[in-house]
């Protein structure tokens, strides 16, 4: 049986991650190393859970809503459609998007740059609301992009964040789609059982169908 070709769509975490200002950056310490009387390395890590690929938890734009550890796994695992928008920001509208019907899976994955970035910037693409409604009217359970939020980085009331939590749509940010043309794909981007957390790190990955 011939493999499926796999698509790594994360971004690698570490110390020089861009991160949202106020975040908590990637740190790592070694709390026991392979010498005599000690068979194995061991780390700490401290991070906040918005770095890299991840996935909000609807805690983080909904007061008392569920966390990462609670929710349901389904969204993030099965056929995704990944769509070109590239140079239609700041604000990704549904006629940004229309060429990609008919029939859009659940999954709905948006390339909005040529090149991910590797440095914290202002300068990002973002959903205007009207488009989480729209693909919420089409049936998307999931929407990903490959910039830092799906609102712009100076709102402070997070419109698309709260048609998510209206719709009860699940999110990921920080994709990678620099290699990855734009059709359909299976989607496999499992949040941890964080029972308290607002969000999770997620390995997103796409494979062919």
């Amino acid at each position: 049986m011939q493999k499926k070709k796999l698509w790594d769509i994360s971004p690698p975490v570490s110390p020089t991650s861009p991160l949202f200002p106020g975040d908590r950056a990637y740190s790592q310490e070694w709390t026991a190393t392979i010498a005599p009387g000690c068979p194995v390395n061991l780390s700490a890590i401290t991070m906040s859970p918005h770095i890299g690929a991840h996935a909000d938890a609807p805690l983080h734009y909904g007061p008392g809503a569920a966390t990462s550890g609670e929710l349901d796994l389904d969204p993030y695992l099965g056929p995704c459609r990944v769509i070109d928008a590239i140079g239609r920001g700041p604000l990704i509208a549904p006629a940004d998007l229309a060429h990609a019907e008919p029939a859009l899976p659940p999954r709905v994955l948006v390339r909005t740059c040529a090149k991910a970035p590797t440095a914290w910037s202002t300068e990002f693409a973002s959903f205007a609301p009207e488009t989480i409604r729209w693909l919420a009217a089409r049936g998307v359970k999931l929407v990903g992009i490959d910039s830092q939020s799906v609102d712009p980085a100076e709102s402070k009331e997070l419109p698309s964040h709260h048609q998510l939590l209206a719709h009860d749509m699940r999110v990921l940010e920080n994709l990678v789609l620099d290699e990855v043309e734009p059709g359909d794909y299976e989607l496999i981007a499992l949040p941890l059982k964080l029972m308290n957390a607002d969000a999770s790190p997620v390995r997103a990955v796409l494979r062919e169908l």
